[in-house]
């Protein structure tokens, strides 16, 4: 195959319609678009959501809820992922990212008390729930609050 003999794969380019060309080319005169009226000018149509003056339903229906800007997430690890590590470690966001316990840092990570912990560690994080503060502290580790 030489580089003259090349072809694109049926249905990968595709000509554009030329309209306003003439009568013979099917779309001339107005373009397809028919005889005066708002679709007919240039910048002609209406915005989405528009209902030619009626109410448009977004106004029509009652808005419930409310967003929290001011709300944080946090990454969240459970006790049990924590016996991964070797014992008497620092454990802190970076250790975890590494570890792939947490892909995104959010807005801190929050140690959450589920399973058990079986080794001493030391824990930095954002926030730590009670059960998971007891856990650590039983298993003879710390936890530090960043």
């Amino acid at each position: 195959m030489k580089l003259n003999e090349m072809k694109a794969a049926d249905g990968a380019r595709f000509v554009s319609k030329r309209i306003g060309r003439g009568q013979g080319s099917g779309t001339g005169k107005t373009a397809g678009k028919g005889h005066k009226g708002q679709n007919a000018r240039s910048g002609g149509g209406v915005s989405i959501g528009f209902e030619g003056g009626q109410t448009p339903a977004y106004k029509r229906f009652p808005k419930r809820g409310f967003t929290n800007f001011t709300r944080k997430e946090y990454a969240i690890v459970n006790v049990k992922d924590l016996n991964r590590f070797e014992d008497g470690v620092t454990v802190d966001t970076e250790a975890l990212k590494a570890a792939g316990l947490v892909k995104k840092e959010l807005d801190g990570v929050k140690i959450l008390g589920e399973g058990g912990l079986e080794k001493k560690l030391t824990v930095k994080a954002a926030k730590f729930s009670k059960s998971a503060l007891k856990a650590i502290e039983e298993a003879g580790g710390t936890a530090e609050v960043l």
